[in-house]
């Protein structure tokens, strides 16, 4: 017969219930597997997606032209800038800005913008620079190195010519590049006598007949548009022609003094 216990009378330890076992608490473990692994796997997307961008902007400084050259231009440091272009496999064959071009003759034309080809600086023939004396009047306003220009000998007795002044001309070079413009002057007390100094560069056999053509006459330039107009490496003596050969040619007379 069991004995019944009046409700508050404390119960003996075999009636109150066990409760869980406490368990000890581990420290964590810094080099847990999984944590490891998750590092890796960042580090690994990381480097990867920075791979992916370097190779999409694998880019390489060249020289471009700074502004239209004709061939035979004597290559300066203004007329060049720096430009980074992706050209994969090609950039052997471009101008990197590591060379300087300074004092290299182009063979060939090359427009504003244009990325500079090593094949441009070959150049087969020797050229000389030959300066020519022209009126002010007789010379474009907007003459700059870098142009292609034609150049004529006007008969003109009161110049020192020799031949009647009917008009004509001879040329004296043809397709030249304009290398440096100097002498120019302006505002009220320029006028059009004043000589202009026009160095344009020839081949080195011709620089005695460019020179030779001039016969003491004034000189007109007549300027191409476009520098590739049928450019050669250097200007040409037109014809083989020197003072005294065939003429022909009109040009609109200019200003004289």
């Amino acid at each position: 017969m069991t004995a019944v216990r009046p409700p508050g009378t404390p119960g003996t330890a075999a009636d109150v219930p066990a409760g869980p076992r406490p368990r000890r608490v581990r420290p964590p473990r810094w080099l847990d597997l999984r944590l490891v692994l998750g590092v890796l796997l960042v580090l690994g997307a990381v480097l990867l997606g920075a791979r992916v961008v370097s190779a999409a902007d694998a880019t390489v400084p060249v020289w471009a032209a700074a502004g239209d050259l004709a061939a035979g231009t004597a290559l300066t440091a203004d007329d060049l800038v720096a430009v980074d272009v992706r050209l994969d496999g090609a950039a052997h064959a471009y101008l990197a800005t590591g060379t300087r071009p300074d004092g290299r003759r182009l063979n060939r034309a090359v427009r504003a913008g244009e990325l500079v080809p090593r094949s441009a600086l070959e150049q087969p023939a020797e050229l000389v620079a030959v300066a020519l004396p022209v009126q002010a009047g007789f010379v474009p306003p907007g003459l700059a190195r870098g142009q292609l220009v034609d150049v004529y000998a006007m008969a003109d007795p009161a110049a020192g010519a020799t031949r009647v002044a009917d008009g004509s001309v001879t040329p004296v070079v043809l397709r030249a590049p304009v290398q440096a413009v100097s002498g120019r002057s302006s505002g009220v007390l320029s006028t059009a006598t004043s000589t202009v100094q026009v160095v344009v560069s020839v081949a080195a056999g011709d620089a005695a007949a460019v020179l030779g053509s001039i016969g003491g006459r004034p000189l007109v330039v007549v300027v191409h548009d476009s520098v590739d107009a049928g450019a050669t490496a250097a200007g040409t003596v037109a014809g083989g022609v020197v003072a005294g050969g065939a003429t022909g040619t009109s040009v609109p007379a200019g200003p004289t003094g």
